[in-house]
Protein backbone atom coordinates (compact mmCIF):
# COMPACT_ATOMS: atom_id res chain seq x y z
CA UNK A 1 0.00 0.00 0.00
CA UNK A 2 3.08 2.94 1.14
CA UNK A 3 1.91 6.10 1.30
CA UNK A 4 -0.22 6.80 -1.49
CA UNK A 5 -3.23 9.20 -1.09
CA UNK A 6 -6.39 7.28 -2.05
CA UNK A 7 -9.54 9.27 -3.18
CA UNK A 8 -13.05 8.83 -1.80
CA UNK A 9 -14.67 6.69 -5.19
CA UNK A 10 -18.33 6.31 -3.49
CA UNK A 11 -20.04 7.06 -0.42
CA UNK A 12 -22.97 4.83 0.59
CA UNK A 13 -25.90 4.59 3.10
CA UNK A 14 -25.16 1.12 5.72
CA UNK A 15 -29.02 -0.70 5.92
CA UNK A 16 -30.43 -1.34 9.00
CA UNK A 17 -31.38 -5.19 8.81
CA UNK A 18 -32.03 -8.07 11.30
CA UNK A 19 -29.89 -11.14 11.39
CA UNK A 20 -29.22 -14.23 13.08
CA UNK A 21 -31.52 -14.48 15.66
CA UNK A 22 -32.85 -11.35 15.18
CA UNK A 23 -29.98 -9.24 16.14
CA UNK A 24 -29.45 -6.02 14.22
CA UNK A 25 -26.91 -4.77 11.84
CA UNK A 26 -25.63 -2.14 9.44
CA UNK A 27 -24.31 -3.05 6.25
CA UNK A 28 -23.29 -0.63 4.00
CA UNK A 29 -22.49 -4.00 1.26
CA UNK A 30 -24.09 -5.80 -0.53
CA UNK A 31 -27.22 -3.76 -0.93
CA UNK A 32 -29.02 -2.21 -4.15
CA UNK A 33 -26.56 0.81 -4.35
CA UNK A 34 -23.42 -1.20 -3.74
CA UNK A 35 -23.65 -4.83 -4.69
CA UNK A 36 -20.44 -6.23 -5.62
CA UNK A 37 -16.92 -5.06 -3.99
CA UNK A 38 -14.22 -7.84 -4.86
CA UNK A 39 -13.08 -9.46 -2.98
CA UNK A 40 -15.19 -8.91 -0.21
CA UNK A 41 -18.66 -9.83 0.13
CA UNK A 42 -20.20 -8.65 2.84
CA UNK A 43 -19.51 -6.19 5.57
CA UNK A 44 -22.08 -5.56 8.89
CA UNK A 45 -21.53 -3.79 11.98
CA UNK A 46 -23.02 -5.79 14.87
CA UNK A 47 -24.63 -2.89 17.40
CA UNK A 48 -23.33 -1.88 19.63
CA UNK A 49 -26.29 -3.11 21.33
CA UNK A 50 -26.50 -3.19 25.23
CA UNK A 51 -28.46 -6.16 26.37
CA UNK A 52 -30.22 -6.78 29.97
CA UNK A 53 -29.68 -10.35 31.48
CA UNK A 54 -31.10 -12.87 29.67
CA UNK A 55 -31.55 -10.64 26.29
CA UNK A 56 -28.48 -10.82 24.20
CA UNK A 57 -29.02 -12.79 20.95
CA UNK A 58 -26.92 -14.28 17.84
CA UNK A 59 -26.80 -16.16 14.90
CA UNK A 60 -27.60 -20.45 16.17
CA UNK A 61 -26.16 -22.75 13.62
CA UNK A 62 -26.24 -21.80 10.12
CA UNK A 63 -23.97 -23.28 6.62
CA UNK A 64 -21.17 -21.40 5.08
CA UNK A 65 -19.16 -22.34 1.87
CA UNK A 66 -16.50 -20.85 -0.38
CA UNK A 67 -15.19 -18.12 1.53
CA UNK A 68 -13.47 -16.56 4.42
CA UNK A 69 -15.24 -14.53 7.71
CA UNK A 70 -13.54 -12.39 9.49
CA UNK A 71 -14.73 -11.21 13.28
CA UNK A 72 -13.57 -8.38 14.97
CA UNK A 73 -14.60 -7.23 18.26
CA UNK A 74 -14.61 -3.84 19.67
CA UNK A 75 -16.81 -4.73 22.85
CA UNK A 76 -17.91 -7.80 24.81
CA UNK A 77 -17.74 -11.50 23.78
CA UNK A 78 -18.83 -13.74 21.13
CA UNK A 79 -18.74 -17.78 20.76
CA UNK A 80 -18.04 -19.92 17.87
CA UNK A 81 -18.62 -23.56 17.43
CA UNK A 82 -18.68 -25.37 13.90
CA UNK A 83 -19.50 -28.80 12.62
CA UNK A 84 -15.71 -29.24 11.86
CA UNK A 85 -15.06 -29.46 15.67
CA UNK A 86 -13.94 -25.71 16.28
CA UNK A 87 -14.65 -23.52 19.47
CA UNK A 88 -13.48 -20.42 20.17
CA UNK A 89 -14.44 -17.07 22.81
CA UNK A 90 -13.07 -13.51 21.34
CA UNK A 91 -13.09 -10.52 23.22
CA UNK A 92 -12.87 -6.90 22.33
CA UNK A 93 -9.72 -6.09 20.96
CA UNK A 94 -9.24 -9.65 19.00
CA UNK A 95 -9.68 -11.15 15.42
CA UNK A 96 -11.66 -14.48 14.59
CA UNK A 97 -10.78 -16.07 10.89
CA UNK A 98 -12.71 -18.82 9.92
CA UNK A 99 -12.07 -20.41 6.52
CA UNK A 100 -15.79 -21.94 5.49
CA UNK A 101 -13.82 -24.04 2.27
CA UNK A 102 -15.36 -27.32 1.59
CA UNK A 103 -18.26 -26.12 3.49
CA UNK A 104 -19.48 -25.77 7.62
CA UNK A 105 -21.80 -25.07 10.04
CA UNK A 106 -21.30 -22.54 12.85
CA UNK A 107 -22.48 -20.75 15.56
CA UNK A 108 -21.76 -16.90 16.47
CA UNK A 109 -23.02 -16.40 19.71
CA UNK A 110 -22.79 -13.62 22.69
CA UNK A 111 -20.87 -15.50 25.52
CA UNK A 112 -22.59 -17.53 28.21
CA UNK A 113 -21.65 -14.77 30.39
CA UNK A 114 -23.01 -11.57 28.77
CA UNK A 115 -26.42 -13.88 28.16
CA UNK A 116 -26.67 -14.47 31.75
CA UNK A 117 -25.26 -11.35 33.15
CA UNK A 118 -26.04 -8.68 29.79
CA UNK A 119 -23.79 -6.34 28.59
CA UNK A 120 -22.69 -4.46 25.29
CA UNK A 121 -21.56 -6.43 22.03
CA UNK A 122 -20.39 -4.91 19.36
CA UNK A 123 -18.26 -5.70 16.50
CA UNK A 124 -17.77 -5.90 12.65
CA UNK A 125 -17.75 -9.00 10.65
CA UNK A 126 -16.59 -9.32 6.55
CA UNK A 127 -16.86 -11.51 4.44
CA UNK A 128 -14.03 -12.62 1.97
CA UNK A 129 -14.44 -14.55 -0.99
CA UNK A 130 -11.72 -17.38 -1.74
CA UNK A 131 -10.30 -17.84 -5.42
CA UNK A 132 -11.77 -21.05 -7.41
CA UNK A 133 -8.41 -23.16 -6.52
CA UNK A 134 -9.44 -23.01 -2.69
CA UNK A 135 -13.36 -23.28 -2.38
CA UNK A 136 -13.14 -26.61 -1.65
CA UNK A 137 -10.03 -26.53 0.85
CA UNK A 138 -10.86 -28.39 4.32
CA UNK A 139 -12.59 -25.30 7.17
CA UNK A 140 -10.44 -24.16 9.09
CA UNK A 141 -10.04 -21.67 11.89
CA UNK A 142 -8.28 -19.33 13.89
CA UNK A 143 -8.16 -16.72 16.31
CA UNK A 144 -5.86 -13.54 16.84
CA UNK A 145 -5.87 -12.16 20.57
CA UNK A 146 -5.68 -8.10 20.76
CA UNK A 147 -1.77 -8.45 22.03
CA UNK A 148 -0.80 -10.70 18.96
CA UNK A 149 -2.20 -8.11 16.72
CA UNK A 150 0.37 -5.22 15.06
CA UNK A 151 0.34 -1.74 15.66
CA UNK A 152 1.67 0.80 13.47
CA UNK A 153 1.33 5.15 13.56
CA UNK A 154 1.45 7.34 10.80
CA UNK A 155 4.86 9.59 10.66
CA UNK A 156 2.85 13.13 12.00
CA UNK A 157 1.16 10.39 14.96
CA UNK A 158 -2.36 11.56 13.58
CA UNK A 159 -3.53 7.64 12.20
CA UNK A 160 -3.33 4.59 14.62
CA UNK A 161 -3.58 1.25 12.93
CA UNK A 162 -4.22 -2.29 13.94
CA UNK A 163 -3.55 -4.66 10.97
CA UNK A 164 -5.53 -7.44 10.34
CA UNK A 165 -4.69 -8.95 7.24
CA UNK A 166 -2.25 -7.38 4.42
CA UNK A 167 0.11 -4.18 5.67
CA UNK A 168 -0.19 -0.52 6.57
CA UNK A 169 1.53 1.81 7.43
CA UNK A 170 4.77 -0.74 6.93
CA UNK A 171 3.17 -3.23 9.83
CA UNK A 172 2.30 -6.15 8.31
CA UNK A 173 -0.43 -8.95 9.59
CA UNK A 174 0.88 -11.79 12.01
CA UNK A 175 1.87 -14.73 9.73
CA UNK A 176 -0.74 -17.23 10.93
CA UNK A 177 -3.78 -14.96 9.63
CA UNK A 178 -4.22 -16.35 6.00
CA UNK A 179 -4.06 -13.52 3.36
CA UNK A 180 -6.10 -15.36 0.32
CA UNK A 181 -7.54 -11.84 -1.11
CA UNK A 182 -5.13 -9.32 -2.56
CA UNK A 183 -6.62 -6.85 -0.20
CA UNK A 184 -5.53 -5.29 2.77
CA UNK A 185 -8.07 -5.05 5.63
CA UNK A 186 -7.08 -2.77 9.00
CA UNK A 187 -9.26 -0.91 11.60
CA UNK A 188 -7.94 2.73 11.56
CA UNK A 189 -8.55 4.95 14.52
CA UNK A 190 -8.17 8.75 13.01
CA UNK A 191 -9.42 11.91 14.61
CA UNK A 192 -11.32 9.97 17.54
CA UNK A 193 -13.40 7.78 15.43
CA UNK A 194 -12.81 4.20 14.59
CA UNK A 195 -13.59 2.62 10.80
CA UNK A 196 -12.92 -0.36 9.06
CA UNK A 197 -10.45 0.63 6.33
CA UNK A 198 -11.03 -1.68 2.77
CA UNK A 199 -8.17 -1.83 0.47
CA UNK A 200 -10.44 -3.26 -2.37
CA UNK A 201 -7.25 -3.73 -4.94
CA UNK A 202 -9.22 -5.97 -7.07
CA UNK A 203 -13.04 -4.19 -6.98
CA UNK A 204 -15.16 -5.05 -9.80
CA UNK A 205 -17.14 -2.37 -11.83
CA UNK A 206 -21.02 -2.73 -11.56
CA UNK A 207 -22.18 -2.96 -14.50
CA UNK A 208 -25.00 -0.18 -15.20
CA UNK A 209 -28.49 -0.48 -14.46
Amino acid sequence: MGDRIRSVLEVTTARRQREGGGFIVRRPFPTQALALVDPFLLLDEMGPADYGPGEAIGAPDHPHRGFETVTYMLAGEFEHADSAGHRGTIRAGDVQWMTAGDGVVHSEMPSQRIRREGGRVHGFQIWVNLPARDKRIAPRYQEVPRAEIPEARSADGLAHVRVIAGEALLGEAVEAVLQRADAALYRAKTGGRNRVELDATMMVPRAAG
